[in-house]
């Protein structure tokens, strides 16, 4: 009889029943799968012992490393009281202390929080309380949202329909909602990103008197491929709406919690948001958790009789988990501990410095960086983009495997994306194993 634990095992139970996000099962099961049985800090280790750096943070979730003492003790700690209970009828202090953490670490009068478990989530509710909003608020017109091109907020419908990567999004079409895409550029601060703003700008223009909201993520899209443009490209975008009387949905699944270079990356941008979407760092990258943020304007047109039936018709079963909101809580307590926004612009700046020179390597078209979010475009050491079919980037990153460390790209992008407080050396390490990596697939 084989040991619960066996590879081989759970190797063809995992191919015999599992079915994985965003994976073609037919490549998939033809090769064994990388079983992760423990972590610790930045690390990773499989069922066989072998150690890789989190270079994705489990997909850009992880904070302060893995099984960090403090949040441990925190879920321990919830398990002695509630593990869940209910938040329709009910309420809990580990939901209601987060809130008033939360409004607090806002800067921008965000004073209502609705608890969801995921990005997806938070987005539709964003996208569903926008919609409802101007619909109680003598606007019944405005029932369209804009997106930036090339957007990702979810695989949820609505926030599918908001989205605008046609490899994602396209075969949905039919059960979507119609938004409006502006242009977006690649990289800040140039010539496109300057033709891309007059064009959205005149979108905008055309099309503000039926808009609900503008919904984007701040200075990085991250499924994108790492797309960044500049605090001045989204500020000129964000004022043009509100001079409209749309709202901004400010999508920070991503970028907040430090990711980059800021707690939340409005803070470089300047303005601020109507809604807020926060997920991933939000628990630490513990457990799912997810809130959408709103003004007290928002929230105040939802008040009425209950006969009005003006409340906000949505829930999900685990919404303010407790465990979920105790580990936000305790991760929320390492941020001002341990000064983490300033140990993460340290990591920053130690990354940039082993990125130096990678534009000029062959095969390497451009590197972005925004705090501790990077995308390095692969190409043909010739210049010329590789075959699709070639799946040069996800090669690169089973390659680098053999270096220690485990990367995921988005088409032919690598992506860097680490825990928050790596080590000088694990950074050193990742950067090292993702440039041999592509040295060898390039040989």
């Amino acid at each position: 009889m084989s040991e619960p634990n066996d590879p081989q095992r759970l190797a063809a139970l995992d191919h015999a029943h599992l079915w994985h996000p965003f994976t073609q099962q037919q490549r998939w099961a033809s090769r064994p799968p990388l079983i992760i049985e423990r972590a610790q800090g930045s690390m990773l280790y499989d069922i066989e012992g072998n150690a890789y750096i989190d270079g994705v943070s489990s997909l850009w979730t992880n904070v302060h490393g893995h099984r960090h003492p403090s949040l441990d003790q925190a879920i321990r700690d919830q398990l002695d009281r509630v593990a869940h209970s209910t938040m329709l009828g009910l309420t809990h202090p580990p939901a209601i202390e987060l809130a008033h953490r939360l409004v607090d670490l806002v800067p921008w009068g965000l004073n209502r929080v609705f608890y969801s478990d995921s990005g997806s989530t938070a987005t539709e509710i964003a996208l569903k309380i926008a919609f409802q909003y101007h619909q109680q608020s003598g606007s019944p017109e405005r029932v369209r949202f804009a997106a930036l091109a090339d957007a990702y907020h979810g695989d949820t419908l609505g926030a599918v329909s908001v989205g605008c990567i046609p490899l994602f999004h396209r075969i949905y079409k039919p059960l979507l909602f119609d938004a409006v895409p502006l242009p977006a550029p690649i990289e800040p601060d140039s010539a496109d990103e300057e033709r891309c703003l007059r064009a959205a700008l005149d979108l905008l223009d055309a099309h503000g008197h039926e808009l609900a909201a503008f919904i984007f993520e701040p200075l990085v899209q991250g499924a994108a491929g790492m797309k960044m443009h500049s605090p001045h490209f989204l500020k000129t975008l964000c004022d043009k709406a509100r001079s409209l009387g749309v709202l901004l949905i400010s999508d920070e699944v991503a970028t907040g919690f430090g990711r980059t270079g800021s707690m939340f990356a409005m803070e470089q941008v300047g303005i601020a948001p109507d809604l807020l979407c926060l997920a991933k760092g939000l628990s630490g990258g513990y457990l799912p958790l997810a809130a959408t943020m709103a003004t007290e304007t928002i929230y105040e047109a939802f008040l009425a009789s209950p006969e009005a039936h003006k409340q906000f018709f949505h829930g999900h079963t685990f919404t303010g988990n407790p465990l979920a909101c105790a580990v936000a809580l305790a991760n929320l307590d390492l941020f001002e501990e341990q000064g983490t926004v300033q140990l993460a612009d340290t990591a920053a700046r130690h990354l940039a410095m082993l990125l130096e020179g990678w534009n000029r390597r062959p095969g390497v078209a451009s590197v972005r960086q925004r705090g501790l979010m990077v995308g390095i475009d692969l190409v043909q050491p010739s210049g010329e983009p590789y075959d699709p079919a070639v799946q040069f980037g996800h090669r690169v990153c089973m390659r680098a495997r053999e270096h220690g460390v485990i990367l995921r790209p988005l088409g032919d992008t690598l992506v860097i994306n680490p825990p928050l407080n790596i080590a000088p050396e694990e950074l050193t390490q990742l950067v090292h194993g993702a440039g041999e990596a592509v040295r060898a697939e390039q040989a």
